[in-house]
């Protein structure tokens, strides 16, 4: 694969910042308790203390009028983030360091700086990946610093949508093998309806979560597509309930390798590695699907 930097009129892009303030509320905390199944979180919202890790991606994402919305139910690009011209978007990865945990109550201020934009090619076709760095604090100080990295594809070509199909009919005939097996495994079904209510929980739009006939006529997928901080989440959610419960996060960074569909179940796992926890997820027959390492205060 070559990489190279993005042609000017992106590159003009790099250095942007922008700052959003909101309270961490009650109403997207009962939301994802919900769809967590944690029904005592649901009753007392604003008296569970520090929130699990990941849950501050309920908050600070872009509202805009449904007239300035892209044919994938994206913002227009253009704004804030660069005018990428490639129609498909994924969250491809992120590396996130917590000072301190959110909690319920407090008012966060978030900026975020487009660190960089660089063009990549290789057998998948042209990609563009825009890094934007995010510093989250209240009055108190620093709660948490994010990279996140965002790939831009070219639509989907005859052999990868047929590479697609493939696994759609593996998965109807149920062929599953783990591609790795943790030390602790965790059995996960994201429906239609679980993938909905967390677009609803974060204001995504994005079509490839909730509109079937899109993800198949136009993007090229089998099935809907599990959000990618979705599976994050639920990575970080088997930390703190299974392998090592009452423990804070203090890093995570993870990468999107292959998507997972809502076609069937799919597993989490981690094992010890080192001083920390190596995490991922298997797709829909065994791939990894998610990668990612979790060191705990």
């Amino acid at each position: 694969m070559t990489t190279t930097p993005a042609t000017p009129d992106l590159q003009s892009w790099v250095g942007r910042t922008q700052t959003m303030s909101e309270t961490i509320s009650a109403v997207p905390l009962r939301q994802m308790a919900a769809l967590m199944n944690h029904e005592q979180r649901m009753r007392e919202p604003m008296q569970a203390g520090a929130l699990p890790a990941g849950w501050h991606w309920l908050y600070f994402n872009p509202l805009e009028v449904q007239a300035k919305l892209g044919a994938d139910g994206h913002p227009e690009r253009g704004d804030f983030l660069p005018p990428v011209a490639l129609p498909r978007r994924m969250w491809a990865g992120s590396r996130l360091h917590w000072s301190r945990d959110f909690e319920a109550g407090m008012q966060v201020e978030k900026t975020s700086r487009i660190l960089s934009v660089t063009e990549k090619s290789g057998r998948s076709g042209r990609m563009v990946f825009v890094t934007v760095g995010h510093h989250y604090a209240d009055t108190a100080g620093l709660i948490l610093q994010e990279e996140h990295d965002i790939v831009y594809r070219e639509a989907a070509s005859a052999a990868e949508t047929q590479a697609l199909s493939q696994l759609g009919q593996q998965v109807r005939d149920g062929v599953h093998q783990f591609e790795r097996e943790g030390q602790t495994v965790l059995a996960w079904q994201a429906d239609a309806v679980a993938l909905f209510r967390y677009s609803a929980a974060t204001f995504n739009g994005h079509r490839i979560h909730y509109d079937v006939d899109y993800c198949r006529q136009v993007e090229g997928y089998p099935g809907l597509v599990v959000h990618g901080p979705l599976l994050a989440t639920l990575l970080l959610h088997l930390v703190q309930t299974q392998v090592a419960p009452g423990r804070a996060v203090a890093r995570f960074e993870f990468r999107a390798l292959k998507p997972t569909f809502d076609l069937s179940g799919f597993h989490l796992h981690c094992s010890a590695q080192d001083d920390a926890l190596a995490v991922w997820t298997t797709n829909n027959i065994g791939q990894v699907g998610v990668e990612g390492r979790v060191s705990l205060r």
